[in-house]
């Protein structure tokens, strides 16, 4: 007699469909990926919110972080790299950016979104990746965002990818794929057929094609010349060049969205980072808690 294969003591034959487990699992183990990334960034910013506000421990420093996340949806890995990066508030400034001069949002049209002002960053991203699929007419792709301290890129939403794709490429340094190439180069980039095309290594390869990919197209998300993100058309067959008109379009869908982001961390970031620097100065901030 053959054994019933289990999990959590439910059996094959009870109508439970174990990929949805799997796919649970996959998705756990990306996240705990990710904080183990996210871990050493974060534990250095709040060092530094502890020797500059003179906090008791790390909870407050953590606190203060969650509160300034939360308040102004900047996620919290986001903050603690703008917290790292940028020079330290003059001893007894009120405020850490005196004389900041606020710009007004760029447009964001071709999206589709007529307040960008008030757009959340992950709505941006979606609208970003919604456009470039329905310009180049398939129903796979993924938007990444590069990272100031580690300069590849991380993978911020995706459609129609496989769970060993999203888990492969999470994150993407400098060399070994199109995206990398078109981050590099600040422009679009082509790949007509992924299983001949010498810009990939073999296992990124392996991966793209195991996930039904033939063909894929990088448009940088790119402002002044600097590449700070990347949305990826993927296609289930080899590819002929895409007309220019499409390739007018996409340029101009990375152009809004990479001065939007550029806007973002100039303004939505600052201000969150403003906030922290105003409650972290309130002589009660070593008894904030995370929440």
């Amino acid at each position: 007699m053959t054994d019933t294969f289990k999990v959590d003591g439910r059996g094959t034959g009870d109508g439970w469909d174990g990929r949805e487990e799997l796919a649970r699992l996959r998705d756990e183990a990306r996240h705990l990926r990710r904080q183990a990334r996210n871990r050493p960034l974060i534990a250095q910013a709040q060092g530094i919110l502890r020797e500059r506000y003179r906090l008791d421990d790390a909870e407050s420093a953590f606190a203060l972080l969650q509160i300034a996340s939360q308040r102004f949806n900047v996620k919290l890995r986001i903050l603690a790299d703008a917290l790292v990066r940028l020079p330290r508030p003059d001893e007894g400034e009120d405020l850490w950016f005196p004389g900041r001069v606020r710009q007004a949002p760029p447009c964001l049209d071709t999206l589709g979104i007529y307040d960008p002002g008030n757009a959340p960053r992950s709505a941006v991203l979606r609208e970003v990746l919604s456009r470039t699929l329905a310009v180049t007419g398939t129903y796979m792709g993924d938007v990444q965002i590069g990272d100031h301290e580690l300069g590849g890129l991380w993978m911020e939403n995706h459609t129609g990818l496989s769970d060993d794709f999203v888990n492969f490429f999470d994150f993407v340094g400098g060399e070994g794929t199109s995206c990398a190439q078109a981050a590099k180069d600040v422009a679009q980039v082509t790949v007509h057929d992924v299983a001949t095309a010498p810009v990939f290594t073999e296992d990124a390869r392996r991966t793209i094609l195991a996930a039904g990919s033939r063909a894929a197209h990088s448009v940088p998300l790119a402002v002044g010349g600097r590449c700070v993100g990347m949305v990826s058309a993927h296609f289930d067959r080899p590819l002929k060049d895409l007309h220019p008109a499409q390739l007018k379009a996409l340029e101009l869908t990375g152009r809004q969205a990479g001065s939007w982001l550029d806007w973002y961390d100039r303004t939505v970031v600052l201000d969150a980072l403003e906030h922290l620097h105003e409650v972290a100065r309130h002589p009660g901030a070593s008894r904030v808690r995370r929440r």
